[in-house]
């Protein structure tokens, strides 16, 4: 008997040493390629790069994860208290395995394979999910759950628990392309998660045993019940009371998924721009997953502004080309649906309050309108129908389009306009129940705000809407711009020896071409005034006088200051460049006159102000300038204040600079760019039109205020005659202008020190008594002074032709040579049903 004990004994022992030695191989062989843990303590998970407007208002996010890194300490305990209900509740007193909840799922696996009934119920732990999502696959097999358990056991033995539940909480997919529990909170809610509450928090727990299961629209029933589960684990594990649990299942699920991209109304192509210069500076990459904190240049209020300027100035001119008819047609049944034949077509959210609608019947003096379904937040369309009507008040804008110029008859019945099935788009009015016809306008342009001493661009608005098209006109369309460059040809002139009181002859000339043809530039009305100054030449934008200035001067003085401004990068040395026949952008527009603005001290137009790494680390500034006084020691109260020193290159002279500003001002005063003394404060500018008016300009300034717009079609071609810069954009930028400065004083230029202001005969330039006729103050730089006798420049190219008894000359037909001036034009009453109330249009 001993024997066989002995013997029984001995083969126990070896089949326990045979069994001990395969487990400790399967377990060797295990961790021989086993994931080094360690990299959990300096994990950096991708996240989410988020933009802000200058008064940190958020402005957009990129990612191809949406994750926010939110530490642990800092998220609220009941959100802890929730997902530790939901998914381990013995999350803080085992060492990583939960051997309860393991022979549990073990007696369900059994269970199910013997009755066949049921399903399998896995029994991971945080620890174990934190060992799979991190560092293996989603393999599942004997091998994979065993190097699991092992990480798991290294991984509890290396970090805290607070640091797994950090891991955990940040890395899991929670549904809505969200990663991690912040990025949840927002994109389900639009809170941070110290704004949620109870019931939120529960949902979110409720979100990592499959978010498409609990999807809150399609699958809403079931995400309810899961999410009063979760309520009801945390009221039994003793984290909230019975009361607290029934008053948040009573509540119904209430999510507002929040959308991607830009947040700020109206911001859409500035945000689309920022986002262009990350991927240049830090590549795709970066943007998308390194967590940048982006501060922009961007003045939310003023952003505003410019939108709403530029999209009443481009409907305002759109009613006046004329009605092009329908957005489509549709044939309307008796017993159809009229929601229906609207549902597939998109509106562009930046449009708003304006709706598809379809004309349901209509008579001589008004339509009736069934208006697009609304969409409701899980995307469908609402089951509600509301209806309107347009009157002839509505409609009467809506004469027929002819040729852009030319319009139909004047519109007498709305019959004569709307047709039952025509689908348009409508405009609430103030009346409720009715709507403006409206047209998205065929014609479109950009504006640009910008401070002239940093070059921080205040706003940009890159189109009428982006959602129709992501074209941004401010810096990707290349377009002539006309006069509106005659200012750097007259600085030049300044620059080199000439005064806003040389007098240039206004008069015929002609210039052989390369090619052996003869160019004859010609003024806008088609005549000729004799000798001008230079001032009178900028204020009424005279062609001819500009390119004689250019050939006495010299192209290449031009070309020179003109690259020194940035506006080109390389321009020919062709005379009519001396007239804006180069192309350039808005946006570099903007900027030259902003130099000019500043008394000629160069800037970089910028729509990023500083970018932080994800630990808040700055590693992008755009004011270079440096600041030794700027972080003391100690904070001391009789230190003086830090000076930082303007470092900045004069690229033009200071009174040079002030000189063409005066001459600008003038423009504004008497000349093609009156329609801005609306503003009702001290403004320069210079309007500009390209040949055959294909584009309009209006660059204006402020001394703290530089803004520019653009006006055209994206493929060139006229947009009629008359449609100057002065008649079309400086009306735009007088009425940003008006918003912008509303609560600001009438500030003066700056007048630099030493230049002297002489009484001067504005038509001869020579110098006169102040207070007689027709005598204003010019400024003069320190040792120049106005001549006692007009020496004009130019006169020996005049031509032969005979001028006529009132000074000027009939002229052939305009051609494509030289570019027009704008006549000085009327300010016009605002259209009717055009103003903007909360960003919207009317």
């Amino acid at each position: 008997m001993l024997r066989f004990l002995g013997w029984l004994f001995t083969v126990g022992f070896l089949v326990f040493l045979a069994g001990a030695m395969a487990a400790g191989y399967v377990i060797w062989h295990a961790s021989k390629d086993l994931p080094d843990y360690k990299q959990l303590a300096n994990y950096e998970p991708p996240v989410m790069t988020r933009i802000h407007a200058a008064d940190g208002s958020l402005l957009a996010e990129y990612a191809q994860e949406r994750r926010l890194f939110v530490p642990v300490n800092q998220m609220p305990r009941r959100l802890i208290e929730a997902f530790i209900s939901a998914e381990d509740k013995t999350f803080f007193t085992h060492s990583g395995l939960d051997w309860q909840g393991i022979a549990a799922a073990a007696y369900r696996y059994a269970q199910v394979k013997f009755t066949g009934k049921g399903q399998i119920v896995g029994a991971s732990t945080i620890t174990q999910q934190v060992a799979k999502n991190f560092l293996l696959t989603n393999e599942r097999s004997l091998d994979r759950k065993l190097k699991e358990a092992l990480l798991v056991q290294r991984i509890e033995h290396t970090f805290s628990k607070d640091r797994i539940l950090e891991l955990y909480l940040n890395e899991i997919f929670l549904g809505l392309n969200s990663y991690g529990v912040a990025a949840a909170s927002l994109n389900y809610f639009g809170k941070s998660l110290d704004e949620l509450s109870l019931e939120e928090l529960a949902y979110l727990a409720a979100l990592p045993k499959g978010p498409n299961n609990y999807h809150p629209f399609r699958q809403k029933k079931r995400a309810t019940e899961r999410r009063n589960w979760v309520l009801l684990q945390m009221f039994e594990n003793g984290y909230i009371t019975e009361e607290e649990m029934k008053q948040a299942q009573e509540k119904p699920l209430e999510v507002n998924p929040r959308p991607f991209g830009a947040q700020l109304f109206a911001a859409e192509s500035f945000a689309e721009e920022v986002r262009r210069e990350l991927i240049d500076i830090y590549g795709k990459d970066k943007l998308e997953k390194g967590g940048l904190s982006v501060r922009t240049t961007l003045d939310p209020k003023l952003q505003l502004y410019a939108r709403q300027a530029l999209a009443r100035g481009l409907l305002g001119l759109d009613r006046k080309r004329g009605y092009r008819g329908p957005v489509a047609k549709r044939e309307l049944g008796a017993e159809a649906d009229w929601g229906d034949l609207l549902k597939d077509r998109k509106v562009p959210a930046d449009v708003a309050p304006w709706r598809l609608a379809i004309v349901l019947d209509v008579n001589d003096a008004e339509a009736r309108i069934g208006l697009q379904p609304r969409t409701m937040p899980d995307g469908k369309l609402s089951p509600e129908r509301e209806t309107g009507r347009m009157t002839l008040e509505h409609v009467k804008w809506a004469r027929a389009y002819v040729d852009g110029s030319k319009l139909g008859p004047e519109v007498t019945q709305v019959s004569a306009v709307l047709n039952p099935g025509d689908i348009v788009y409508a405009a609430p009015s103030k009346d409720a129940g009715d709507f403006h016809l409206m047209q998205m306008p065929d014609v479109d342009g950009a504006l640009v705000a910008m401070d002239p001493h940093t070059g921080r661009v205040l706003a940009m608005v890159g189109g009428f809407s982006y959602g129709r098209s992501q074209f941004n006109r401010a810096v990707q369309a290349q377009r002539q711009p006309g006069s509106s460059f005659k200012p750097i040809v007259y600085a030049a002139a300044l620059d080199n020896g000439y005064s806003p009181a040389s007098v240039v002859l206004d008069a015929p000339v002609e210039f052989k071409m390369a090619d052996g043809s003869m160019w004859r530039p010609k003024n806008y009305q088609n005549k000729f005034y004799g000798p001008s100054t230079l001032r009178r030449g900028i204020e009424q934008s005279r062609n001819v006088m500009t390119v004689r200035l250019a050939d006495e001067l010299g192209m290449t003085k031009i070309i020179d200051l003109a690259t020194r401004l940035g506006v080109y990068d390389r321009l020919p040395r062709q005379l009519a460049m001396a007239l804006g026949a180069g192309e350039t952008t808005l946006l570099r527009m903007v900027t030259a006159y902003a130099i000019i603005d500043n008394g000629g001290k160069a800037v970089q137009a910028t729509l990023i102000d500083r970018i932080q790494d994800r630990y808040g680390r700055t590693i992008f500034r755009h004011d270079k300038r440096d600041c030794a006084g700027c972080s003391p020691e100690a904070w001391n109260p009789s230190l003086p204040e830090p000076e930082l020193l303007d470092v900045r290159e004069q690229v033009m002279s200071p009174y040079t600079a002030y000189q063409i500003t005066s001459m600008m001002e003038g423009v504004v005063e008497r000349g093609t760019g009156k329609r801005m003394r609306l503003v009702g404060k001290p403004v320069a500018g210079k309007t500009g039109t390209s040949n055959d008016e294909r584009d309009a300009w209006f660059i204006g300034y402020t001394p703290d205020l530089v803004v520019g717009t653009y006006i055209g079609y994206d493929n060139p071609q006229p947009m009629g005659r008359g449609r100057t810069g002065g008649e079309l954009a400086s009306p735009i930028v007088a009425d940003f202008m008006r918003m912008a400065l509303r609560d600001k004083p009438a500030t003066p230029f700056r007048v630099p020190r030493a230049i002297e202001l002489i009484p001067i005969d504005a038509t001869s330039g020579t110098r006169a008594i102040f207070g007689q006729e027709g005598v204003i103050l010019e400024a003069f730089k320190p040792g120049d002074e106005p001549p006692d006798s007009t020496k004009i420049i130019g006169e020996k190219t005049v031509t032969a032709e005979a001028q006529n008894p009132d000074g000027g000359v009939v002229l052939v037909p305009p051609s494509q040579d030289g570019q027009p001036v704008e006549p000085a034009a009327p300010a016009a009453p605002a259209d009717p049903g055009l103003t903007g109330q909360g960003g919207g249009l009317y």
